[in-house]
């Protein structure tokens, strides 16, 4: 049981998944979600040129070496990693492996905007780490809410982005046991849906 507000919740569910992450049947979940990952890059990922991902941090699930297979295996693909703006939105800026990151004010390491080689980009796809999820049906089909930090710079930036481009994919990362119903948390009116969900069952659509 949570407490009532979502700063406990939070807090409750980071150290879930820290102990989580520790315990024997996180590398088979691991795994599992990784191949989920894989199964959808092999499909939908040859019409998408870029994908921004996110730096993990706090047991988060390290989804970098599957993707930067896929850049490797394919012409014109593109990685960005987020840069969070002062307005509390985010930038997208190409990223590839042994760039140099900055820490950014909550200490996660991001890419400089400075750095003329690292274009900024529009993401086709955005890969965000769930603290928790939920799911909803309206008028017969499934919805699926994220959880942040609390910040809000991921509602802000998607829904800037979904005006300028409607085929945008926002796939949120979790897992199965991080679902939470609504006694424990709803989403709000200025939460942007995920379009789709993946955890170590598979991809939620």
């Amino acid at each position: 049981m949570h407490g009532n507000s979502p700063k406990t919740l939070r807090q409750d569910l980071l150290k879930q998944r820290k102990e989580f992450a520790a315990g024997k049947d996180y590398a088979a979940a691991e795994m599992r979600l990784i191949a989920g990952l894989n199964h959808f890059l092999a499909n939908q990922g040859k019409s998408i040129r870029s994908i921004a991902l996110y730096w993990p941090i706090q047991n988060e699930m390290d989804l970098r070496p599957p993707l930067l297979s896929w850049v490797k295996n394919g012409d014109q693909r593109r990685l960005a990693l987020p840069y969070a703006r002062p307005d509390k939105h985010l930038d997208f800026f190409e990223w590839q492996e042994g760039d140099t990151l900055i820490p950014s004010a909550h200490g996660v390491p991001e890419p400089s905007p400075e750095n003329t080689a690292r274009p900024q980009l529009t993401p086709d796809c955005i890969l965000i780490p769930c603290v928790g999820w939920s799911s909803s049906v309206v008028s017969g089909k499934a919805h699926y809410w994220r959880l942040g930090y609390g910040g809000g710079y991921f509602d802000r930036t998607l829904a800037q982005l979904r005006k300028d481009n409607p085929t945008l994919i926002c796939m949120g990362i979790g897992f199965d046991w991080q679902q939470l119903d609504d006694s424990q948390w709803s989403a709000q009116t200025h939460d942007e849906p995920l379009d789709l969900l993946l955890t170590e069952s598979g991809l939620l659509s």
